[in-house]
């Protein structure tokens, strides 16, 4: 490999490095992080040395890679940026990065048709975007859907190294409906993305505990532990999530057949769109159609059917349809409510 793919390694291993405030980073840690990836990426083993460390944030800090990093040395021992909001990410891509980002894309389209590399497609496309925009300065011709504003990114790598490498995470959790996050060590197994939100399958080390799907964007921080990995051995994660809309569910639970009815006027998107890969269309009339899904029963179930409003009904399972029916009741009685408040405020203007 060209000695250009491992320096760029090392440039985005050191700025993800420098963007953790959570610990400081002295020049052996760098090395050992930057040792790493190149051993990860490129499967070399002999190492990086201090003076091609210390050369490459000399490079990052100069503007021969289009971007000028404000590196700082604290303590006459630690590394970090002056802008803690600094990152060469954040800066335009360059010509060395496109050129690699136009290998990548070459490399990739060799895969496009093949059925175990569906999601290429739509990874090439994504890149090639990006080149076209960055070479002719122009705006994009698509735009993918995307949460700049969406938290936990961040933790997707160090996860998912810690998944290949069967290591123990010590992370630092708290959940929406939590008055106080809790520390707890996980065996990670499985990642896996629902709207635009992250999440991760694991085994929490906590005695008799239950299999957990954490939302990263609720993780405060994550450390690797000496506790020994906990293996996977009950579990098909190729098929864990086949019978479920979203993440939500329990190893124990046992889906069910769903049947709706949606107006002749949304059929066609339910129909190009289906809500579950298991959706059949069961009959129809001149009102509308009925379908069928197998699923698990959780709230991003709910929270898709309540979404058609009065344009679904819920036909089948009882406890779905009276789930389904009370958060409506619950949605009207907040707007009876709503209309009372400014009732008695135009009679309190009044007098």
């Amino acid at each position: 490999m060209p000695v250009n793919r491992n320096a760029l390694i090392r440039y985005r291993t050191i700025d993800s490095c420098l963007q953790n405030r959570r610990r400081q980073w002295s020049l052996d840690d760098l090395i050992e992080a930057c040792s790493e990836a190149i051993y990860e990426y490129q499967g070399i083993t002999t190492g990086v040395s201090r003076r091609t460390v210390q050369a490459d944030m000399e490079m990052m800090r100069s503007n021969k890679l289009g971007y000028e990093a404000p590196i700082i040395v604290v303590d006459k021992k630690y590394y970090t940026y002056a802008d803690k909001n600094y990152s060469i990410t954040n800066s335009p891509l360059n010509g060395q990065d496109l050129q690699v980002l136009a290998e990548v894309s070459d490399l990739l389209k060799q895969f496009k048709g093949f059925g175990h590399f569906t999601d290429v497609n739509e990874m090439v496309s994504k890149l090639e975007d990006k080149i076209y925009t960055q070479k002719t300065h122009s705006a994009p011709v698509i735009d993918f859907e995307k949460n700049d504003n969406l938290k936990g990114l961040e933790w997707i790598e160090v996860i998912r190294k810690a998944i290949v490498a069967k290591r123990t995470l010590c992370v630092t959790y708290q959940s929406f409906k939590a008055r106080e996050a809790s520390t707890f060590c996980i065996s990670g197994y499985l990642m896996k993305e629902y709207r635009n939100r992250w999440f991760v399958l694991a085994q929490s080390h906590q005695r008799h505990a239950p299999l957990l799907t954490l939302a990263l964007d609720r993780i405060q921080t994550i450390e690797e532990h000496a506790d020994d990995y906990r293996e996977n051995t009950q579990l098909d994660l190729t098929t864990y999530y086949n019978d479920v809309l979203g993440v939500t569910k329990s190893p124990n639970q046992r889906d069910c057949l769903v049947v709706f009815w949606i107006d002749k006027d949304n059929a066609p998107y339910v129909i190009t769109k289906p809500l579950h890969h298991t959706q059949q269309l069961l009959s129809e009339d001149e009102t509308g159609k009925i379908f069928s899904i197998k699923v698990i029963l959780n709230f991003e179930l709910e929270r898709e059917l309540l979404g058609f409003g009065a344009k679904m009904r819920v036909l089948s399972p009882r406890i779905l349809v009276k789930q389904i029916k009370e958060q409506f009741l619950k949605a009207l009685e907040g707007y009876k409510a709503e209309r009372e408040e400014k009732a008695e405020e135009t009679v309190k203007r009044d007098q």
